[in-house]
């Protein structure tokens, strides 16, 4: 038995409680989980923002020690560290052998259940989804292979958790999927977890302006110690002004949309000048849709694109930026400024509602 939050009804809290958890199959580990995060991701399925199957064990952004292996697994060993990916690449999809496993076609078709189409996790007769197929709110879980990876100098769990995700989603953005070159304005709508690593990212690149826009003041100073050059309250003032005013007129290089919204991405892409590249890396509420000038994008050669998972090739990234961190090129010690015990699960998502800053993560 093992303790887990587990989500029954869209729109309700997680449930603590103790559940079963099958041992690994062939090609899958056993992790003790050690952190993990207290991701949006999450919310858009507590809130019904998105459809999944119930119930389920949430949690994507997790790292902890293998605990051990099933038959066939070579790649990690019991009391290694490892961080988790949410996407479980196969290897062998279309997606995966062009270079772009963090779409994986296999791991998308097999939703919230194992490559085998069946689950680890149950409750008696009742099985429980794996989010993810890391499923890292509770103190054990099961994974493929492909969703753990070892890192060779140890750091901390909740350091380690957030390079899972809300790190490589926002640093690959930058550096990954818009490569945005040297001496470039950068605008980041939303500076939340994901937000906030955009802008390292922008910083990493050595962009000249990194302007960052929210609704909120205190997110705004937070992302000053990031890196941001200037900041853009759009709580009172048409956000797409200022950013423009800061730009003489221009309008920015890369405009990164963070929050996950329809008139957020319009935004972004209303406050990105000519030749500019619009990126999408929050996920809207499903059915969101935005209205794009379609002239505009032709007159002024404006590119724009969505990145998920900051286009991350989880193997090779997760441990380039654990040396990023290690080097002390990323603040991530700084962006951890809460902690919480699993049972206090529900309390750290109202937080995160009531824009509390910074990361909250879920210690075990």
């Amino acid at each position: 038995m093992v303790k887990a939050a587990v989500l029954y009804e869209q729109k309700s809290p997680m449930v603590i409680e103790d559940v079963e958890l099958d041992d690994p199959k062939a090609g899958e580990v056993l992790v003790k989980i050690g952190a993990a995060g207290i991701c949006r991701s999450d919310r858009h399925y507590m809130h019904g923002d998105a459809p999944t199957l119930l119930p389920v064990v949430l949690g994507h952004e997790g790292a902890g020690t293998v605990e051990a292996v099933g038959p066939g697994v070579t790649s990690v060993r019991p009391g290694q560290q490892v961080i988790l990916s949410f996407v479980s690449s196969c290897g062998r999809c279309k997606s995966c052998l062009t270079g772009s496993a963090h779409i994986c076609d296999t791991h998308a078709a097999a939703g919230a259940f194992m490559f085998d189409g069946t689950t680890r996790l149950h409750k008696g007769d009742t099985r429980i989804h794996h989010f993810g197929k890391t499923a890292c709110f509770a103190e054990y879980s099961v994974m493929p292979e492909a969703a753990v990876v070892p890192i060779e100098t140890p750091i901390g769990m909740d350091i380690a958790a957030m390079i899972g995700c809300c790190v490589p989603t926002g640093v690959g953005a930058v550096i990954s999927s818009a490569k945005v070159p040297p001496g470039s304005t950068v605008a980041v709508i939303g500076c939340g977890g994901v937000g906030l690593n955009v802008v390292m990212g922008a910083a990493l690149v050595n962009a000249s302006k990194i302007i960052a826009v929210d609704i909120r003041e205190s997110q705004l100073e937070f992302a000053m110690k990031f890196g941001a050059t200037h900041t853009v309250n759009a709580s009172d003032k048409d956000p797409v002004a200022q950013v423009r005013e800061l730009t003489d007129g221009k309008g920015v290089d890369y405009a990164f949309e963070v929050f996950g919204s329809a008139d957020t991405t319009k935004a972004a892409y209303d406050m990105t000048g000519k030749s500019g590249t619009v990126t999408i890396v929050g996920i809207a509420p499903v059915g969101a849709e935005a209205g794009i000038n379609a002239v505009d994008m032709v007159r002024n050669e404006k590119t724009m694109r969505g990145t998920y998972y900051g286009s991350t090739q989880a193997a090779i990234d997760m441990p380039k930026l654990v040396d990023m961190y290690l080097s002390k090129k990323l603040n991530l010690d700084d962006l951890v400024v809460r902690h919480y015990s699993l049972d206090k699960i529900n309390e750290a998502y109202d937080d995160m509602d009531k824009g509390e800053v910074g990361r909250g993560i879920v210690m075990f």
